[in-house]
Parts: C-alpha cells; structure tokens; sequence
C-alpha cells in the first residue's frame, strides 16, 4: 500500500506518540506540519470520526471542558500498524518534470511563439519563491530551515532543467516542428 502525505497518517503518528485531545492535535499539527495553512478544526474532527470508524483510534478517558466534554483519542493496535506501514513505505520518487512548463514550451515551440520569454518568466517566479524560502531558512527554526531546504533543492533542479532547456530550445524547435 503507497501512502501519501496525509492529514489522516499525521494524527495517527501524533497519537501513537501519545494520546490526545483534538485541540492538542490541531496545535501540534499546526506546529510541525502545516507550514502557513491551519488545519481547520472541523477537519481535524471529522479526521478522527473517520479513524474511530475505522478501527484506527478509540476514544479514551473524556474529560469535562469549559466547552464540550474533552476526548482523549488513543490509538489502537490497528492504527500503530499503518502508521508503521506508512512510515516504512519509501515515498514514491516523483521526477518532478514539470510537465505543465514543459507542456507550455513544446507548443509555445509549434505554434511560433516566444518559448525563451516563457522560460525567463519561470525562471523569474522561481527565484522570487527561492528568496522566500531563504528568508523562511533565516527567521525560523529548524523545522522551518528543514522544510525550506527541501523546497530549495527542488527549485534549483527546476531551473537546472530551464537553464538547459533554454539552450536546447533550437534543437527542439526543430524537432517538435518537423
């Protein structure tokens, strides 16, 4: 079974770490993992139905709250499994074509248009998102740093390719043309 990244395998990992309330879920999630997007807390219930449906989770001791009465989730025997599963399922090694700017060169190449500008263009878009990271990798902390890092390295094998293709653009011209 591949597994992605997914809201459902984070709090299952956050659970088999220790049990926890939702709200302590959400907040961890949050911290480590979101990166600028919030998990919606309606989210984050609905995610633990789904996992208590399914045998992953169960609802431990609930506590009374200034609110609704706080649950305590826990994770069970089944839910430790995938969470094993997934851990040690490698991630599938996405070549990361960018089929769509490679898509938008080819026919820019058939129909006469100005591919080079194109590419300037998203080489421009990437170092602007490349100087965002940098500045994330200054001001944060290493969580912060590892995930701009990742993000950084894939951007600089995008502009390796439009570097490159850029200077193939007449051997394609001709290719894609004829």
């Amino acid at each position: 079974m591949v597994f992605g990244m997914s809201v459902p395998m984070t709090l299952l990992g956050l659970l088999e770490r220790e049990p926890s309330h939702g709200y302590d879920l959400k907040r961890d999630y949050d911290t480590f993992f979101s990166r600028g997007k919030p998990l919606p807390f309606g989210q984050v219930y609905a995610t633990l139905s789904r996992l208590v449906r399914d045998g992953k989770i169960v609802v431990g001791e609930v506590e009374p709250g200034v609110g609704p009465e706080r649950k305590r989730y826990v994770i069970t025997e089944r839910g430790a499994t995938e969470v094993e599963s997934w851990l040690t399922e490698p991630v599938e090694a996405e070549p990361n074509l960018q089929t769509v700017l490679f898509t938008k060169v080819v026919l820019a190449l058939m129909l006469g248009r100005p591919a080079e500008e194109y590419l300037d263009i998203q080489r421009a878009t990437h170092l602007r998102r490349m100087k965002e990271l940098t500045e994330i990798k200054r001001a944060g902390n290493l969580v912060d740093t590892m995930l701009a890092d990742h993000g950084l390295f894939h951007l600089e094998a995008d502009l390796h390719w439009i570097d490159t293709t850029a200077a193939r653009l007449d051997a394609l011209a001709k290719e894609v043309r004829g």
